[in-house]
């Protein structure tokens, strides 16, 4: 079985294809605010899941690191504009420290490859 690599560095690539799974690291996104850096995050999202030959309508799960859960509502507000409706993923949400300060939510995706 072939695995493909896309946007491979010296630590991770941005996203892994295996029988017919992509695999998304943790995106993080530019902002000021949860609401600005959760719009840049979910656009990674989707050009990283074209490039994989999938897009959002394919998600199966989703995990979501917010800094301070009371911007809960506010992530959620983006998220829901974004996620297709009729196939939203299984999904988690917690609080956590993220890598670096400015850095305010952070969220990792796994898809089925369209096929």
């Amino acid at each position: 079985m072939s695995i493909t690599r896309i946007d491979t560095g010296p630590r991770m690539s941005q996203a892994v294809i295996h029988n017919g799974t992509v695999y998304l690291a943790g995106q993080v996104g530019d902002g000021a605010n949860v609401s600005e850096q959760t719009r840049d995050i979910l656009a990674k999202i989707d050009a990283l899941l074209a490039r994989a030959g999938s897009d959002k309508s394919h998600l199966l799960s989703a995990q979501i690191w917010l800094a301070d859960m009371t911007t809960f509502a506010e992530m959620n507000a983006v998220w829901e504009a974004w996620v297709d409706p009729a196939n939203t993923p299984a999904r988690a949400t917690v609080e956590s420290s993220l890598a670096a300060r400015q850095y305010v939510v952070e969220i990792m995706v796994t898809a089925a490859v369209k096929g």
